[in-house]
This record gives structure tokens, sequence and C-alpha cells, in this order.
């Protein structure tokens, strides 16, 4: 097991590393002048040059990239040209929304999806599987802004039931205690339960609207792995010592069919920060996508560097988490000599 996760960190620091040098690359290639958006266009030509100055972008880039790993191996991210605070700060107070937002989506993605999948399995050629199916096909089909443009016009400007924009109420927000930055957790920390009911209330479209297309992948990987497991030796067996239908299906079959179904749980997760930032925009969520989104519009390299491998590397350890789970499931699974 070390030697195993001492392997998997040696190979996330590698990918990390690559992650930065592409990011510090593509961010430098972007057109325009980060000294003249943040300076505005009336600003002289002293002024550009010391704020060049200011940023280190005179320098060389060989030079501008060694200093951006020095500091990374302080876990110093930099100070945003933009707002002049600390990279690690602002990643700090934008996460946890983004965060509450991946959590929120992936749980609607996984409770309905693995449950659509078993049922599309288990009624295999019936209206159920065509339904589940069918539902899973429009689910992958539909991109994030159409879908959210459309949920947010059905339901809150047609049906009324909830609101467009925001994560709480901006009255209710006044009396809330920031602790860990969820306001489902903060909410319920303070006791405040009508807090806690408008903020999942706010969360409510944007998780569907992010969740959808893992949700449909998720169906379709269990559908398709549940049956192969039910066409084994060992399921014919428990069925005739007498167990009943659903609790084979349950306690055998379903938990040697989640293996597959975890890898894509794991590489989804990665989708779901992507996807993050187009529905923060939409549903002007305050996280860390529309900070990121503001970041490259506006040339902070610093900024668009600290957060992109801050995200690399999140989805690097959801996936070393995710290989870990895999012995749980399926004891066979060994590096080595050793069970992972």
């Amino acid at each position: 097991m070390l030697s195993y996760l001492i392997q998997r960190f040696l190979s996330i620091g590698l990918s990390l590393l690559g992650v930065s040098i592409l990011v510090f690359l593509m961010v430098h290639l972007i057109p325009g002048d980060a000294a003249l958006t943040i300076a505005g266009e009336r600003a002289t030509e002293e002024i550009l040059n010391q704020l060049r100055e200011d940023m280190g972008l005179d320098k060389p880039l060989y030079h501008q990239y060694a200093i951006f790993i020095r500091d990374l191996v302080h876990l110093d991210l930099g100070h945003s040209f933009k707002t002049k605070e600390p990279v690690v700060n602002e990643i700090k107070r934008y996460f946890p929304a983004t965060a509450e937002l991946t959590l929120a989506a992936m749980m609607f993605s996984i409770v309905f999806g693995i449950t659509a999948g078993i049922i599309a399995a288990v009624f295999r050629g019936r209206f159920w599987d065509y339904f589940s199916m069918s539902v899973s096909l429009a689910g992958i089909s539909m991109p994030i802004f159409w879908l959210g443009l459309m949920l947010i016009l059905l339901f809150s400007h047609i049906l009324g039931l909830f609101p467009a924009t925001g994560r709480i109420d901006t009255v209710l927000s006044l009396d809330i205690e920031t602790r860990t930055g969820f306001l489902l957790i903060d909410t319920l920390l303070m006791g405040n339960i009508s807090a806690f009911l408008d903020a999942l209330h706010h969360l409510t479209l944007p998780a569907i609207t992010l969740g959808t297309i893992p949700l449909a992948i998720i169906a379709r990987m269990t559908r398709s792995s549940l049956l192969e497991v039910l066409n084994q030796p060992y399921i014919t067996t428990a069925y005739a010592k007498g167990l009943s239908k659903w609790k084979v299906i349950i306690k055998h079959a379903l938990k040697n069919s989640m293996v597959p179904v975890l890898t894509v749980i794991g590489l989804e997760f990665g989708y779901l920060m992507g996807g993050a930032i187009l529905t923060e925009h939409i549903f002007s969520w305050p996280g860390l996508g529309s900070w990121l989104r503001d970041a490259v519009e506006s040339r902070d390299v610093r900024a668009v560097q600290g957060g992109v491998l801050f995200v690399s590397a999140l989805f690097m350890f959801v996936n070393l988490i995710v290989d870990l789970l895999y012995a749980y499931f399926d004891p066979r699974i060994r590096v080595g000599d050793e069970a992972v």
C-alpha cells in the first residue's frame, strides 16, 4: 500500500508539473496586455512599464516560470495582479461555493444515475429500460448552457418555483456567520432553518443542470455493468438458494458491478469541475469557475495558474480515492502482491 501511494503521489507531482507548464504557456499566448487591462486604456507608457515591472512581466518567460515554481515549492501561488490579494486566499474564498455545487450535482447524478441503471438492467427490454436509456441519451445530448437557460425559463420565469441566480436571498445572507464557506453547513450550524432551505432552494437548479450529463453516463454504465454481472454463474447459484430477486441484485450483483461505475464517477468529477464554469456563469454563482473566468478575461496570470493547478490537483486526488475504493468493491484488485 505504501509503495503504491508513493508511486501515485510521484505520478501526481509529475502530472501537476506538466499542467503548470501548459497553463503557463497558454496564459501567455492569450492576446492582449495584462498591464493595459489592469491600468486601463488611458494609462501612459511609463505607468504600463512600471506595472509590468511590478508584476514581473518584463522578465523572460523562463524566468517568470522559475519564480512561479520557486513560490509553488513553498505552497505560495503568488498574488493576483488584479486584486493584489494572495491567490491562496481567493481560492479559499471562492472554492466552497464551487465545491457545494459540485458535490450536490455529484450526489444528484450518482443517486439517480445508479437507480436508473438498476431499473434499466432489471427490466431489460421492457418499458422502463427503454424509458431510462432514452432519458439518459437525451441527458448526454443536451449542452449545459442550453439546459441551464431552459430550466431558468421554465422553473424560474414561467412557473416561479426556483430562483434564477445567486446562492441565497440577500436579506438572509446578512445574518449568516461564515464558518466553513458552505452555506448549507453554516446555516445548519447556526440553526437557521429558513436560511438553510433558501440556500437549498437556490442550489437545486444549478445542481440539476450540472449533474444531468454525468447522471446519464452513470446510468448507462451501471446498466451495462450490472447486466454483465447478472449473467455470472454465482448469481444463478444465489437464485437457486432461494434468495429474492432484489436481494440478489442489491447484495451480490450491484457491489460487483461498481468498479467500472466508480471509474466513470471519478472521471465525471473532473467534468463537473470544468462544467461548473458555465453553470456558475449562467446562474451567477459566486464560485471558483466565475473567478477563473474573470481572471482569464483580465489576463491575471498568477490567478489562472494557481486556480487551474488547484483544480487539477483536486481532480487527481479524487481519482486516487476512487482507485483505493476499487479494493472495497472488488478485493481481487491488487497492486503487486498486496491488495490496494
